[in-house]
């Protein structure tokens, strides 16, 4: 993906090898006047033949999935409505695949409804066939407010259904498609996990024997064996442990044998190479502090890309060769902005003391040798909610405000999100919300206090769950900040306070 950073959206590009020339593959810009069609998922086939993607248009959370040949670069003629909320995952024979959808709705169905949408249904559909001719094979018709997340297993055997209720916790089914070679109805599901209280992510599997990250007795997360053929959670096995401190993000399978795992530690990335066999650590890549925001690599595939960005780092694609060793990291790609010279900035971590004591991580970045005196605008940005972590990102538009009006940018890591795994997402939820309200006002007392800022001169962010948080500080301290940009607020806390199903985010 590559945008020029005068795009409205982002472009993907083809190329052919790793030293070939990259081409315009699919440019959601061109699929509207106003730039306001977005390409909010894809999946490309095993092969690599055909790409599903899905589109939005002006943000709104309903999608149309679209197939593309890769060769031609043509679409097939069928395009998949009603889709919100959906995974996609193609059948290993390329000829299929499976996606979640809704049923024909009451009212408008564009983002702007107000209905909490009912009854999803996990479908399958095979390459160029109309939509109508769709089976579906998952429902829970006893459950209208379950949506049905599905991912075909590396081997292609198993069908690895997970349905989720509210914003947290799945349960877990699987289907033996080995069963089934002719898709044409309801399938047979077998089930793992019977209660909502903890989180299941396929990684991979080796036969049977399946890997899933979980939370389940671990809230940093933990990877864990578990085999189909004796599902019981008394038979599960731990592959690689909690970490006391740092939170498994996500895990990857690759070269065969392979798991690259990323990890959050002090809100930081740390990328580790660990055995699929024995969840040995077997390399520690080492990265600058920043986050990858981007990975690419494949249980059948030798090599992987990761995509590092910071405060201070536009962007750099790493590519590695794990064919080769010592397994050493090269550049592929590296983003330049011209006129940046990001030795004139400077971003450091600091922990601070909200109202009830706990200490908050916040990251804050301006100039060099900025004085502090107390005269330097301000912008505070915070999110806390949805178990979301919050980590270094580069920004042009931060950019312009430390370069141009000496700026100062500080994003405190505050309770509700996932930066410290379940407890800290937990600490801010439910009837603990003003944990996160009061994180805020903590940081923004610190950047008054260590003249920073002042209260006239420091704006407040925060959009969608942050767009509550700002407003409901504003409110709560008017006098604390000088200027609140509220964005998308909406519904997007509800679940947050009230434990009710997410809806219009």
């Amino acid at each position: 993906m590559k945008n020029t950073g005068l795009q409205n959206q982002h472009v993907l590009y083809i190329q052919d090898s790793l030293e070939g020339e990259a081409r315009v593959f699919l440019d959601p810009n061109t699929l509207s006047e106003d730039g306001t069609v977005a390409l909010s998922g894809s999946r490309f086939t095993e092969d690599g033949s055909t790409l599903a993607y899905a589109l939005s248009a002006s943000g709104s959370d309903w999608n149309t999935i679209h197939l593309k040949d890769v060769e031609t670069g043509k679409d097939y003629p069928e395009v998949l409505e009603k889709v919100k909320f959906a995974s996609m995952s193609w059948t290993k024979d390329n000829k299929g695949l499976f996606y979640s959808r809704y049923p024909e709705q009451m009212g408008k169905t564009d983002g702007s409804e107000t209905e909490v949408n009912r009854d999803q249904k996990l479908c399958y559909h095979r390459l160029n066939t109309p939509q109508s001719d769709d089976v579906i094979v998952v429902e829970f018709p006893e459950e209208p407010l379950w949506r049905i997340g599905a991912e075909v297993s590396d081997c292609g055997r198993y069908l690895l259904v997970s349905p989720v209720k509210d914003c947290r916790d799945n349960l877990l089914f699987f289907a033996d498609l080995s069963k089934t070679p002719q898709i044409d109805g309801k399938l047979p599901l077998t089930q793992i996990v019977h209660k909502f209280e903890a989180d299941y992510e396929y990684v991979t599997n080796t036969d049977s024997v399946c890997i899933f990250r979980t939370n389940r007795h671990a809230p940093n997360y933990r990877l864990i064996k578990i085999d189909l053929n004796n599902p019981a959670e008394e038979n599960w096995e731990t592959l690689i442990p909690e970490h006391p401190k740092d939170v498994l993000d996500w895990a990857s399978a690759v070269d065969n044998d392979k798991l690259i795992i990323h990890y959050v530690r002090d809100v930081k990335s740390v990328l580790q190479m660990h055995s699929m066999n024995t969840g040995e650590l077997m390399q520690t890549f080492g990265l600058d502090v920043g986050s990858i925001v981007g990975f690419s690599g494949k249980k059948k595939q030798s090599e992987i890309f990761y995509h590092f960005m910071s405060f201070l780092t536009p962007g750099i694609i790493y590519h590695v060769d794990l064919t080769k060793q010592p397994y050493k990291p090269t550049v592929f790609r590296e983003v330049k902005v011209k006129g940046f010279d990001a030795s004139q900035y400077e971003a450091k971590q600091i922990f601070y003391s909200s109202k009830d004591g706990t200490k908050v991580p916040m990251f804050i970045v301006s100039k060099k040798d900025l004085p502090l005196d107390g005269s330097n605008p301000a912008l505070l940005y915070g999110y806390g909610g949805f178990n979301i972590n919050v980590q270094p990102s580069f920004s042009v538009s931060r950019l312009v405000f430390m370069q141009h009006f000496n700026g100062i940018i500080a994003i405190p890591n505050i309770r509700g999100g996932g930066e410290y795994g379940e407890r800290w997402h937990n600490a801010g939820r439910l009837l603990n919300k003003q944990n996160v309200f009061d994180d805020f006002h903590a940081a923004a007392e610190y950047l008054v206090r260590e003249r920073h800022t002042r209260p006239g001169l420091l704006t407040a962010q925060g959009g969608s769950n942050g767009g509550l948080l700002v407003a409901a500080c504003a409110n709560q301290r008017p006098a604390l900040y000088g200027a609140a940009i509220v964005q998308r607020t909406g519904h997007a806390a509800l679940p947050e306070v009230h434990d009710r199903p997410r809806v219009g985010v």
